[in-house]
Formats: C-alpha cells, structure tokens, sequence
C-alpha cells in the first residue's frame, strides 16, 4: 500500500492501461542462480519495463510450476536459500526500484513463519503482497486479516473451471488483481489457451472484476499481444526464467524488453 491507502500494484496497473497498454507482470525464483543474481536479475526486469515484480521463494512441491521454473527452484533450494533469505532480497529489490514487488508463494512457507509474523516481516521491507496459488479465500481467514492489518494486496487464482460464485468470491476477496489462469496443463495450442483466457477474463468482469491479468503459458511478445486485447494484464514466467538461465542478467533484459513490447494496444 502507499501512504495514501492506495494500493501499489492497483496504481501500477491503472497507469498502464491509461497509457494504452496491459500491465506487465515478470516472475523470477528468489535464489536462483543465487541469491544476489536473482535481485539484480530483479531490479534488471523493472528497468526493462515490467510493471509489477513478481517473485518467488523456492518450495520443495512447487506443483503449480513448469519444468524450467522447477529446475530452477531446486538449484535454489540445493544452496540453502531460508525465508529470512526471501525478506532481505525483497528489501533489496525495493530499494532499488518503485516497482511494486509481490511475492508468489506455496501456503505452507507463510504458515511455517507465522502468518501475521509474515505479513508484518513483507511489509517491512516494502514487499506490497502475495500471490497464494494454494490456498483459496474461504481458507484464509488469518491471511485476510493480516493482509487488511498491514496494508499488503493478496492475488487469487481464477480458473476456467471456477464456479460463477466461487469467481465472485475471488473477486470480492482479492486486491490487486485476480491471477486467471488458463486450464491447459500444457503450452502448445495457443488459440484455445488464448479463448479459454479470454473466456475467463469476461467471466471474471462480469462478476465484478476490475483487473485480470492473465497467466500461464504465456512466453512469445505475440502472447502478451493477444492478452492485451482483453485482459488489463499479462505474466510470464518460464520465457522470463529460461532467458537468465541459458544467458544470464544480459539476456533476461533482452527477452523482457521483446516481451515488454508486445502490451502496447492499437490505437
């Protein structure tokens, strides 16, 4: 949250959109390839124009995660990275840039530190929220409340298999944005993928929803394209995570800027 009440990742999305083009939202693993690589890899994706940071402490059952980012977590893993490690990169990050960073993490790592204890330990060191792709509203009754105490934005997921209901409670419950994902368990056909989104994000809207950024899949400057044409935002990950892998911070840069380039809306 800022000063005002406002949230950050809200202000960040709105700006975007007002400039004619969908926010873009960059993931990295925390950790990888070590720790002080992934905080300027971090700081180097906000400067190549991503709007919201998301990153993402490394967990032994990452299930929501593809084969790159999976890799990535348990080279992560393997070099003791500790949730302690996670708060000082965030702080880190945030010194060094205004872009909002939220945090996406597996539930059981916010229950093992405590979750008021967590919630206070983000807000310290200017972390503006989770992303929580396991764990649903009804179930979060602590993170609710601790999220409300310390001013952080908390991000659901959507699926195209929500009910319209459970969509209307994601909405009412999350703050930021809701995360809608696409279903397809594999990248490949793009043009379903494409209107199962697009499908979901007009679900999403009709249940009230401001802001959908969509997730999952998307990895080519086209892609963000397409997202742009109906969501308010678009994520990546895997494309993001492959580049620093297979060249580094210079590479990370280069692809992120391509990707960048595709939120740009027709006039």
């Amino acid at each position: 949250m800022s000063n005002n009440g406002q949230s950050r990742v809200v202000a960040a999305i709105d700006a975007a959109n007002q400039a004619g083009r969908a926010a873009f939202i960059g993931y990295l693993p925390l950790g990888f390839p070590d720790i002080e690589t992934s905080i300027d890899a971090a700081v180097t994706l906000a400067a190549a124009g991503a709007d919201v940071l998301e990153v993402g402490p490394p967990y032994s059952d990452p299930v929501m995660d593809g084969s790159v980012i999976q890799e990535a977590t348990k080279i992560a893993l393997q070099s003791g990275f500790k949730t302690a490690d996670l708060f000082r990169a965030v702080k880190e990050i945030t010194a060094k840039t205004d872009v909002p960073v939220l945090v996406m993490t597996y539930w059981n790592l916010v229950v093992q530190h405590g979750v008021d204890e967590y919630a206070r330990d983000l807000a310290a060191v200017g972390g503006a929220g989770l992303i929580t792709p396991d764990i649903t509203p009804e179930e979060a009754d602590e993170w609710l409340a601790a999220s409300e105490k310390y001013g952080l934005d908390r991000v659901f997921l959507a699926a195209q298999t929500s009910s319209t209901e459970r969509l209307k409670m994601i909405v009412e419950h999350s703050r930021g944005f809701v995360y809608a994902v696409s279903t397809m368990g594999i990248t490949g056909e793009r043009s379903e993928l494409d209107e199962n989104a697009r499908e979901l994000v007009s679900r999403l809207r009709e249940a009230g929803c401001q802001r959908s950024c969509v997730g999952i899949g998307i990895s080519l400057p086209e892609h963000v394209s397409a997202v742009a044409g109906y969501a308010e935002g678009a994520i990546v990950g895997s494309a993001l995570v492959r580049a620093l892998r297979d060249g580094g911070v210079s590479e990370l840069e280069r692809v992120a800027k391509a990707l960048v380039s595709g939120t740009v809306r027709p006039s």
